[in-house]
């Protein structure tokens, strides 16, 4: 007879798989999200993990790229979305005969990148993303409420952040009016990782192209621009009279405006012309949420305004802004940080322990808890003695015993395992008390 062979059970590099205690700590957090964005007036919408290759892929030309998960079912080319930006225009394509506007909709699950896994960057992770969608055009006030929500959704997670804004158009209408207009893309390259390469490499890139040196330190100029919102328009709203340059300049004027309208602090936010995101279809506002007390998380939080959401799918113009916050990212630096708060092996409050031929009343005595507080029973055949270590082992802050006189008596034996005081109670003040310490 042959010996069984036993798989080694392993994991995935690159996917996230928490303990039991430290996935509460993560729903929580989501709860959290989930909330602010129901609060201020976002509906939930749910799509697919899987997607048609050619929608997922329409921004490629239909060429799959390397850090796409892509297979083939029968006759169908399919793709794992890798954001939830793409699902989303697919939606609202689909369904645009049949829904009011503005659309605004927040979605939190679970994202597919095939890229190398290494410290912060995962193949599986979850996204937590609002965006608002507005069919032909779509009030700048659109932006500002998406900065607001970033605001609120932090202070919700106990987190502080200086989120970083600006404005794409800015640096578009600066580069036209240096005559550099056709070397635009390749020069927001450049620009867009000067934190990175620094000030002399950027003018070194921005040379081989042909910019000129005069140009090239204006651009590096403008570039690293940062401070408070008001004073660093004052600084640069007559530096050129380009009507891109100048567009960009009004709708950050405008954003100003409604960020003190609704009343999100000041110190919370920053005018900064460095931050461009890499992405091409942001067309104007764009924004990157960074912890100053913790800069080596990098982004926490970015987003933008991108005016040709469904522009693969339909012919209608569907101008949106949104946010995306990398949750699993998040959470696993703050691990690493030590900024978790501790939390209990279980989030049982009360546990029954049967004794003798009670499990039927332990049962009952569990639906009637059960809708009010965590509550378990502990009906493995084993000691007493074994029962209460592992409850204490597991932190449960309650213990209920119950024995054949407590089936009688209708009173039960209710241990704080925190105190140790034991008490002879009904059930109506045995829920009473646990709920009343939680």
């Amino acid at each position: 007879m042959s010996e069984k062979r036993l798989i080694t059970p392993r994991k995935l590099s690159g996917f996230m798989e928490l303990e039991p205690a430290k996935q509460i700590l993560f729903d929580k957090m989501v709860e959290k999200i989930k909330n602010v964005y129901s609060q201020s007036a976002f509906m939930p919408l749910d799509t697919p993990v899987l997607e048609y290759s050619e929608i997922l892929l329409a921004k490629s030309g239909g060429s799959i790229d390397k850090e796409v998960y892509a297979f083939k079912k029968g006759d169908n080319d399919i793709c794992m979305r890798y954001d939830l930006t793409v699902p989303l225009a697919r939606y609202v394509a689909m369904n645009v005969g049949s829904m009011s506007f503005p659309f605004k909709r927040y979605q939190i699950g679970k994202v597919f990148r095939g890229e190398k896994a290494q410290k912060g960057r995962f193949r599986e992770f979850v996204q937590c993303d609002a965006d608002i969608v507005g069919l032909d055009e779509l009030p700048i006030v659109a932006d500002a409420e998406c900065l607001s929500i970033v605001d609120k959704v932090f202070k919700a997670l106990g987190l502080k952040i200086l989120n970083h804004i600006s404005n794409r158009n800015i640096l578009f209408g600066y580069c036209e009016a240096l005559g550099e207009g056709e070397k635009t893309s390749d020069i927001l390259v450049v620009l867009d990782k000067i934190n990175k390469i620094g000030k002399e490499n950027a003018v070194k890139e921005l040379l081989e192209m042909g910019v000129s040196s005069e140009n090239s330190q204006k651009l590096i100029e403008i570039t690293l621009k940062c401070g408070k919102f008001d004073d660093i328009l004052s600084e640069i709203e007559n530096l050129s009279d380009n009507p891109t340059f100048q567009k960009g300049v009004g709708e950050l004027k405008e954003i100003s405006s409604y960020l003190k309208a609704l009343g999100v602090d000041e110190n919370c936010y920053v005018l900064d012309l460095g931050i461009i995101r890499g992405q091409n279809y942001y067309t104007g506002t764009v924004f990157e949420a960074m912890m100053p007390e913790h800069p080596e998380f990098l982004t926490v939080c970015g987003g933008g305004r991108y005016d040709n959401l469904a522009g693969y799918f339909t012919d209608k113009k569907l101008p949106g802004v949104g946010l995306s916050i990398g949750l699993t990212r998040l959470f696993d630096l703050m691990d690493s940080a030590g900024m978790l708060e501790e939390v209990k092996p279980t989030n049982i409050d009360l546990q029954i322990i049967p004794m003798g031929d009670t499990l039927n009343e332990c049962l009952s005595l569990k639906s009637y808890f059960g809708g009010t507080i965590v509550c378990d029973i502990n009906y493995e055949n084993r000691s007493f003695k074994s029962k209460m270590k592992e409850a204490n082992k597991k932190q449960i802050p309650f213990i209920l015993i119950v024995g054949e006189n407590e089936v009688t008596s209708k009173l039960y034996s209710l241990k704080n395992m925190i105190t140790g005081e034991q008490y002879t109670l009904s059930k109506e003040d045995c829920l009473k008390m646990v709920e009343g310490k939680r």
